[in-house]
């Protein structure tokens, strides 16, 4: 290859697609520059989004972990951690160990919720960089409290004296190295002044197979060019949650059927029979592709679908639920790109003042494609590889050996 030395890139992901999605805008950028990329996860999940002759070492994940609806607050994060987060990582070191000694990578991208990754790479004195794909984790706001901070640490040096290097003492969520966050300052503000090795790369759109598939039956003639088109989605997390939220949404679309349609992603079946020439429901969107054609987003602030959806100068109703969705939410409305209303006391009425606002208002679709602009400029997956490479780079210097 031109340029850098060709290297090797091992990313370690959890099985959520919201993670491996810009991952692979990455992956992919990586590999076009003749880097050899491996993936260390679920290999079905990886593969739809990074393409099925990707290099994947499977990890042991968790079986089904089904979080109780009503969990909210300390009760939320406390299952994050206790029931998830801590458990995946357990569950996925033995197979990042594996993946790192059969494909020995220069550079390991470890995700901010596979712990793993990041644990192992210590460990084993392989450079390392974060993958954050929500910039909520910069905030103090996910953790409110000293005693939630010291609680979260005591978890992180339990895992490190398992699986890590117990003599470290930093954050494993964040690369002492390199922090790559998928967002700009227009949304998330300024990088926090305490992790200088953080970089603001903007968004990394994924292009792999799944992209063009999710789009393959959906019915486009059905849209109305003459109405405007909103985009429902809570994330498939959220199917047992959502429900009601979803019903109140497509109650408050008919309300204004004569200027608006919906398109409700629905992946438990809770709107089915529903459909009708104003609302069209479906367990799997094109969402990527609806993105281009929507007037407006209702969402649960996950950082996945917010980022698409600015992506696309597309103003956003935000409904948040838990875990990082709130902070996401006040960096939308901070950032005038749309409104947030409550997940919970949200109806058709709340709704349907919030999407008269960001369909009418000129200034949220103004500030959403400030959003767009700045996310375009960031460089995204190009920006991501660049950083890598110079990681890769100064690892290998003599006097970093």
């Amino acid at each position: 290859m031109s340029g850098p030395e060709a290297r090797r890139f091992l990313f370690v992901v959890p099985p959520l697609v919201g993670h491996i999605n810009p991952a692979a805008g990455v992956a992919a950028e990586l590999a076009g520059r003749g880097h050899r990329v491996g993936w260390a996860g679920c290999p079905a999940l990886i593969r739809e989004w990074a393409g099925p002759d990707a290099l994947t070492y499977p990890c042991a994940t968790l079986r089904e972990v089904r979080r109780p609806p009503a969990l909210r607050g300390f009760a939320a994060l406390r299952f994050l951690w206790e029931d998830f987060l801590g458990p995946l990582a357990t569950a996925m070191a033995p197979g990042v160990s594996e993946a790192v000694e059969a494909f020995r990578p220069d550079v390991i991208v470890a995700d901010q919720q596979a712990l793993a990754g990041a644990l192992t790479a210590e460990r084993l004195g392989t450079p390392w960089a974060t993958s954050a794909t929500t910039s909520a984790e910069f905030s103090a706001a996910l953790t409110a409290t000293p005693k939630v901070e010291e609680w979260i640490a005591g978890l992180l040096g339990g895992l490190r004296d398992a699986l890590g290097d117990p003599e470290r003492t930093h954050d494993p969520r964040f690369s002492p190295y390199l922090v790559l966050a998928f967002t700009t300052t227009a949304l998330a503000g300024e990088p926090p002044a305490h992790r200088p090795q953080t970089r603001y790369v903007g968004p990394a759109p994924a292009t792999g197979p799944a992209i063009g598939a999710a789009g393959a039956g959906f019915p486009w003639a059905w849209l109305d060019p003459g109405r405007a088109t909103v985009l429902v989605s809570l994330g498939t997390a959220n199917a047992d949650t959502g429900a009601r939220f979803l019903a109140e949404c497509a109650a408050a679309v008919r309300a204004r059927a004569r200027t608006a349609q919906a398109v409700i992603a629905d992946p438990g079946g809770a709107l089915t029979g529903m459909s009708d020439g104003d609302v069209l429901t479906a367990p799997r969107l094109p969402q990527l592709a609806l993105m281009r054609r929507a007037s407006a987003v209702v969402c649960h602030a996950g950082h996945n679908t917010v980022a698409e959806s600015l992506w696309h100068g597309v103003p956003l109703v935000v409904a948040p639920i838990r875990d990082d969705q709130p902070v996401v939410a006040a960096q939308v409305a901070a950032a005038g790109a749309g409104i947030r209303v409550r997940f919970g006391r949200g109806d058709r009425h709340t709704v349907g003042a919030a999407l008269d606002g960001v369909l009418t208002d000129p200034r949220y679709r103004a500030a959403a494609r400030r959003v767009r602009d700045s996310f375009h400029a960031a460089g995204g997956g190009r920006a991501a590889a660049a950083h890598l490479e110079r990681l890769a780079a100064r690892a290998a210097r003599p006097e970093r050996r």
